[in-house]
């Protein structure tokens, strides 16, 4: 079973390339699936809605500012709350599908050490400031997370990096180049 972690800034584009990589994989024949490792806090995030008397928000939406807070607290209380959680799913699925090619594309530092402990390959998706803030503007959060935060960041040891700066059509090309030789 393979295990791959996309990892980048916010609005470098880790979930439309992860996604692409997961039909690029599928087209392969194989079975793949994507596990959010920050599941968690966005079920947090619609827990804090609700209480504070309004909508969860809809699936995919993101405060992110609350998210940073979220996941810097849970990680402070204890720094394993969100990669313990995210290793049993994966000890799961492979247990049930060992053949499963499992996508995540919510990886941040603090995860690195327990990503790296469950034999993942990281793959960082990498695009120049000006475009990412283009692309946080224009997918309409509910509040825009710090790229400052420490929960965001760099991984210096990727074992490949997806440089976002082109059309769609070329990051579809780079999945399927990636989906190659992650799965070979």
């Amino acid at each position: 079973m393979t295990l791959v972690a996309s990892h980048g800034r916010p609005g470098a584009g880790k979930s439309t390339f992860t996604s692409m990589l997961a039909e690029a994989i599928a087209a392969q024949d194989c079975s793949v699936t994507v596990v959010k490792l920050g599941a968690p806090l966005y079920e947090l995030q619609a827990h804090v809605y609700r209480a504070a008397g309004l909508s969860a928000p809809q699936p995919g939406q993101q405060d992110g500012a609350l998210l940073n807070a979220l996941g810097q607290h849970l990680r402070r209380i204890n720094p394993g709350a969100l990669t313990d959680t995210f290793a049993t799913t994966v000890a799961e699925l492979r247990h049930d599908r060992p053949d499963l090619v499992i996508l995540c594309d919510d990886m941040r530092p603090a995860d690195t050490a327990a990503m790296r402990a469950l034999g993942a390959v990281f793959i960082h998706v990498w695009a120049p400031d000006d475009i990412r803030h283009q692309r946080k503007d224009r997918r309409g959060d509910l509040s825009a997370g710090s790229d400052t935060h420490p929960t965001e960041g760099d991984i210096p040891d990727a074992d490949h990096r997806v440089e976002n700066t082109g059309s769609l059509s070329q990051l579809r090309d780079r999945a399927r180049v990636l989906a190659r030789e992650v799965l070979s």
